[in-house]
């Protein structure tokens, strides 16, 4: 099952993967230990095979659309 996230949303980690890759231009493999679950992090773009890149705090990941999950948005 593939989510539609669009680009700016936030978003909430709500599982962490076996490993984190970095959306560098040399990605590298993390620990998942440098993000924890609750994670919030903002849709910067999409990359081919339902991977999103996702920046938070620390740094930006590549993490799948399973991973993931839209907060609601509030209205000002």
């Amino acid at each position: 099952m593939s989510q539609k996230f669009n680009i700016g949303a936030n978003v909430q980690v709500i599982a962490l993967p076996a490993y984190l890759k970095t959306a560098d231009p040399m990605p590298m493999l993390r620990s998942p230990s440098c993000l924890e679950l609750g994670s919030i992090g903002v849709i910067l773009g999409q990359k081919p095979g339902n991977y999103w890149v996702v920046k938070f705090d620390r740094s930006s990941f590549l993490l799948e659309d399973r991973y993931l999950e839209v907060l609601g948005t509030e209205s000002s």
